[in-house]
């Protein structure tokens, strides 16, 4: 249908609907619009992240406001798979019913709930509330467990809580000394590099991939080192680097004494990873493991980040904790000019991950198997803390449950495309195909929404208010730039009306600001507590971290004095390497890498509808080395298949020597016979269920192409 001109609006102070990088940006709608034209201007803003720069994704954010793509309106699907218009009341009615007669039927965890890391913290928090008292259901998680699971896994760990990064990221300025594992930060968030001039100008950029990635040419000309070792041996890596340090005495033994408990541990178990065996694993030379390590131990202001490329593995937890573990016998986490943290990649995967979305969670960071957890929000939302479900499952568990004898049979996805981003995903849209009833809030049909039995669309983030919190664990606002087209809801509403339908227990708010009101109560006390900030403290332009309990003035740097545990130590856990879930390096076989690309987000749902995104990258390509490539007889651009006892893949090849030889990477972006996630495997890590993305053994041989006449 055609969308109704949208009402325009004064300009906007808001940020970007993409990375937790949050960058700050002006949108100006426009009265009038040239065809073609986006109706909505957008203008970089001055803010210590991203210091006014925005990214390709960025500056074209406002194009898929007036996408032909969206959905204007509910759309049922019919009998024979086609869809059309429904109205709101009667989909809800139906729903609900359908909801109903589910729990009444098969019992209140025969539905579930699948969040996004995208969704602003006051519809996370709802979503969160709206799962546990309005549908009873314990079966809750969301896509922010193939993110950051496993690094917040280890902070809590080790540090008592998690905060991707427990400082500004402004602090990393002034750094000489950063090693980055597993995150290509030039390319996912572009204008963070700003944030490593100072490190590379030193020669202290320190990058780990198995590929030569844009960050990784960073190093180049004098500005630091590439490590490129072995996919899957990062685990090997920190533990060498860990026990040259123990060795060459470069601890920080006063630190250690007052900060840290279990070293003796620690120091035991790394004692079998000397140089020379670690350079066997990872290919890693031992010079350059000496040279890191010296140069992490100088004192001249070192930093350790991770991101996905070592955390999204069944060993995800143990590998965070690892660099968590060598960041602590530095002396580093706490301290001034130095530190410890992880990149959280979706727009608000770190309040996502903080206000009742998890399976195990309640508001605040709180457990939801903790009693005085469960009394406190039950208080705030008015219910018997005993009618409170229990921890569901972690979402691959959960997904694996579609449609199984006793699993869920009606599903409500918000702000996730399960059936790209999810491993081994020809077993999930198996599951989606075997539910009673499957309803998607999107934008647009994405390949998920495509098989929903309802599409109820929402507003995009340039239509509505709300609040967001940055990687580094800034709370922000998302302010409203624009009406949303007349025939399209916001979640909150969603939510709102459906309770009502189901006769729930408790307030169901459509207004952001009370919602993030009543966020901040359940907060309260909690390790993520948000109880001191309100919209009128954020509008004022303060900087507000979190915790902000009342009376605070917030938090910008945690672990300053001690840190989260009770006794306020850290906790230094060793760790091993253990047997991958599906050998690799198998003779005739490639280790397939998976990861992000410039131009594209997640699943690719938004980006490949935004034409100057897309066709510079319209479809996946198959990165090989040289080597590989001749050796399959295969030229760049050639069609290959990559396959495995889970599916296959086609693509052209990328036929570069930016990847070592054993390795292959495939983009995520992309949907059909593009998608990587047809070879993942969905094995996952015990501690925390992040599946296992990035090590794939896969064949991969080239595929003949009929030539016409």
């Amino acid at each position: 249908m055609t969308l109704a001109p949208a009402a325009p609006r004064a300009a906007a102070d808001t940020h970007c609907p993409y990375c937790a990088l949050q960058c700050a940006m002006t949108l100006t709608p426009a009265a009038a619009v040239p065809v073609g034209e986006p109706s909505v201007a957008v203008e970089g803003r001055d803010f210590p992240t991203n210091r006014g720069g925005l990214c390709k994704k960025g500056w074209t954010s406002t194009v898929l406001l007036d996408s032909a793509d969206r959905i204007a309106e509910p759309m049922r699907r019919a009998a024979d798979g086609t869809f059309s218009p429904v109205s709101w009341g009667d989909a809800l009615d139906d729903i609900a019913d359908r909801l109903r007669r589910s729990r009444a039927e098969h019992g209140a965890d025969s539905v579930g709930v699948f969040g996004g890391g995208g969704l602003t913290n006051e519809k996370a928090y709802q979503l969160g509330k709206f799962a546990r008292i309005a549908l009873a259901t314990s079966r809750i998680d969301y896509n922010g467990r193939f993110c950051m699971s496993s690094a917040a896994a280890a902070g809590n760990r080790a540090f008592g809580v998690d905060r991707g990064l427990p400082f500004p990221l402004t602090d990393l300025g002034a750094a000489e000394t950063i090693l980055v594992l597993g995150s290509n930060v030039a390319e996912t968030m572009p204008p963070f590099i700003a944030h490593l001039e100072n490190a590379r100008a030193a020669g202290g950029l320190v990058v780990v991939d198995p590929r030569r990635t844009a960050t990784v040419r960073l190093t180049e000309n004098g500005g630091g080192t590439h490590l490129q070792p072995t996919p899957g041996s990062d685990l090997v890596l920190l533990l060498g680097l860990t026990h040259i340090v123990i060795a060459e005495k470069l601890v920080d033994e006063r630190y250690l004494r007052e900060r840290t408990t279990g070293f003796d541990a620690l120091a035991r178990s790394v004692g079998a990873w000397w140089p020379q065996r670690v350079q066997s694993v990872t290919g890693v030379p031992v010079h350059q493991l000496r040279e890191v390590a010296r140069r992490l131990a100088s004192g001249r202001g070192s930093y350790i980040l991770t991101g996905r490329g070592v955390e999204q593995h069944v060993d995800g937890t143990d590998t965070a904790t690892a660099a968590i573990n060598l960041a602590l016998v530095l002396g580093l986490p706490g301290t001034p000019h130095s530190g410890y943290g992880t990149l959280t990649g979706q727009g608000n995967g770190q309040g996502g991950r903080e206000h009742g979305q998890k399976a195990d969670q309640l508001p605040g960071y709180r457990k939801i198997v903790d009693p005085a957890a469960r009394a406190h929000v039950a208080g705030v939302w008015g219910v018997d803390p005993g009618d409170l479900p229990g921890a569901g499952l972690p979402a691959v568990e959960l997904l694996n449950s579609l449609g199984q004898p006793g699993g869920v049979r009606s599903l409500l996805v918000h702000g996730s495309n399960v059936v790209v981003s999810a491993p081994n995903v020809t077993r999930v849209r198996a599951g989606l195909a075997a539910l009673d009833l499957l309803v998607v809030c999107d934008f647009f049909f994405s390949e998920t929404a495509s098989l929903a039995d309802y599409v109820l669309p929402v507003t995009q983030w340039a239509e509505e208010e709300g609040t967001m919190t940055s990687l580094e664990g800034r709370v922000i606002r998302r302010r409203k730039a624009l009406d949303a087209p007349s025939g399209v809801r916001n979640e909150l509403w969603i939510m709102h009306e459906l309770a009502r339908r189901l006769d729930s227990p408790g307030v169901f708010s459509e207004n952001p600001a009370e919602v993030f009101d009543e966020l901040a109560r359940a907060s309260e006390g909690g390790l993520a507590d948000y109880s001191g900030i309100d919209y009128a403290l954020l509008d004022s332009g303060a900087a507000v971290y979190w915790p902000y309990p009342v009376g605070s003035t917030g938090t910008p740097r945690l672990f300053q004095t001690a840190f989260a545990h009770p006794d306020g130590l850290a906790r230094i856990v060793p760790v091993s390497p253990r047997p991958a879930p599906e050998p690799l390096n198998t003779p005739g076989s490639l280790t397939l890498i998976t990861g992000r690309l410039l131009e594209h987000y997640q699943s690719g749902a938004q980006t490949r509808r935004v034409p100057e995104l897309n066709d510079a990258k319209p479809h996946a390509r198959a990165e090989m080395h040289p080597t590989t490539a001749a050796s399959l007889g295969v030229a760049d651009g050639d069609l290959v298949e990559l396959s495995n006892r889970r599916g296959s893949v086609r693509a052209r090849a990328l036929v570069a020597a930016t990847i070592r030889p054993d390795t292959v990477f495939l983009p995520f972006h992309f949907a059909g016979t593009e998608c990587a996630n047809l070879l993942t495997q969905d094995a996952t890590d015990p501690v925390s269920g992040m599946p296992e993305f990035k090590t794939t053994a896969v064949l991969v041989r080239a595929v003949r192409e009929e030539v016409t006449a």
